[in-house]
């Protein structure tokens, strides 16, 4: 069997929909549902993020908090919680790179993904944007909206035409038929002066400008300019997504529709998280000497436990060795409402194995076999036997 083609579409921009909003609606439930608008309090405070209710009264982000009273006087006004943020946009990073590490950070909400690695994983691109967006709901109970096309300047049109909690793919030869229709205001570079000096030239829409000359156009607005403008006109952008850095920690994390109360369940859910994070590390060609067990539980009271290991880890049984060890560290007499693993001080794949955790080299064998049978037939083609059937949620 030949292994699949590459994604015509490998961008991904995935845009957390009123961010700030959102992540205190998660501390604040009576927000939800109700104009909400997140900003400085006092005369002179500016608008930091709008819910989508917000926006219909014309609220929106860098306006004037007094004129934002005016237009929409019922709203609920919140002032910023800005650690709040931070913390939940590393966890909303850390779903990102649980996919991929080709991770372009542009804001604390927003970034761009280059998901072509994943093809022998997914069926398509717009497969692996939804799993993105079903992750984020599930871990953080989060909105998001994803964009997915050939290159960058596509891929955040795309998020900005899904929006709100939404997926838009631009098809790989459909992108002119996308782009000509909308208007130039939309495209990177075009601020007040160069739109006044377009609409000059009669150019409303992208399709617009497409038609203008390449000369007229660098004669009106200069030959940086007008260059830029043209290629991204011609849907033309071969930037290439840049990573961050090396990713710091691979993990995987899951908020449980109805809390776990059985232990057995609980484990079963844990091999699961092991299984997942493990075949990334593979994927990756990663290993790592930490190992986090995450806990929540309904009230939101969130505890860790950590082990550190001489040695690096990339095999899922030997993942979940080290996760129940740590789970007998913590209290599962509560009901138990997120779990999460993770792996963290990361290393290329290959230096010596961490085999002090009851275990053979044979498991080595094991996991290769089982990532070339996912690489072929999918990630659900093959799992441990106690993952076939799980024992119930809640105990009698």
């Amino acid at each position: 069997m030949t292994d699949p083609p590459p994604f015509t579409e490998p961008i991904l921009h995935v845009d957390m929909d009123a961010f700030f909003v959102e992540v205190e609606r998660l501390h604040d439930p009576s927000l939800v549902g109700v104009p909400v608008v997140v900003g400085g309090l006092g005369n002179r405070g500016v608008v930091a993020a709008s819910s989508y209710e917000a926006r219909r009264y014309g609220v929106h982000s860098a306006m004037p908090i007094v004129q934002a009273r005016r237009l929409c006087p019922q709203a609920r006004y919140v002032a910023p919680t800005q650690g709040r943020y931070r913390a939940v946009s590393e966890e909303v990073f850390g779903v990102f790179r649980s996919f991929t590490p080709r991770v372009e950070g542009l804001s604390v909400d927003e970034a761009f993904l280059d998901v072509s690695g994943l093809r022998l994983h997914y069926p398509t691109a717009t497969a692996v944007g939804q799993a993105i967006r079903e992750a984020i709901r599930t871990a953080l109970l989060l909105p998001a909206s994803v964009g997915v096309a050939s290159n960058k300047f596509l891929a955040k049109l795309a998020s900005e035409n899904a929006k709100p909690d939404g997926l838009l793919t631009v098809p790989a030869g459909s992108e002119l038929a996308f782009l000509h229709p909308l208007p130039v205001r939309r495209m990177w570079g075009v601020g007040e002066a160069t739109y006044a000096t377009l609409e000059g030239l009669g150019v409303a829409t992208i399709g617009d400008l497409a038609g203008v000359p390449l000369a007229t156009l660098e004669g009106r607005v200069g030959r940086s300019l007008g260059q830029h403008l043209h290629r991204l006109a011609l849907a033309d952008d071969d930037r290439p997504v840049s990573p961050d850095g090396e990713a710091k920690s691979i993990s995987s994390e899951q908020t449980f529709e109805c809390d776990l109360t059985v232990r057995e369940r609980i484990e079963a859910e844990l091999l699961r998280q092991c299984e997942r994070v493990g075949s990334q590390l593979r994927r990756s060609g990663l290993s790592g000497r930490t190992v986090t067990l995450k806990l929540r539980y309904p009230d939101f009271t969130t505890i860790t436990r950590s082990h550190s290991f001489d040695s690096g880890i990339d095999v899922s049984h030997d993942l979940y060795a080290a996760v129940r060890q740590l789970l007998a560290r913590v209290d599962l007499k509560r009901p138990v409402r997120l779990l999460g693993v993770g792996v963290s001080s990361l290393e290329k794949a290959g230096g010596p194995r961490q085999l002090g955790l009851n275990r053979s080299a044979a498991w080595d064998d094991v996991s290769a076999a089982i990532d070339e049978v996912r690489a072929r037939f999918g990630e659900e083609a093959v799992a441990p036997a106690r993952l076939a059937s799980p024992p119930p949620a809640h105990s009698d």
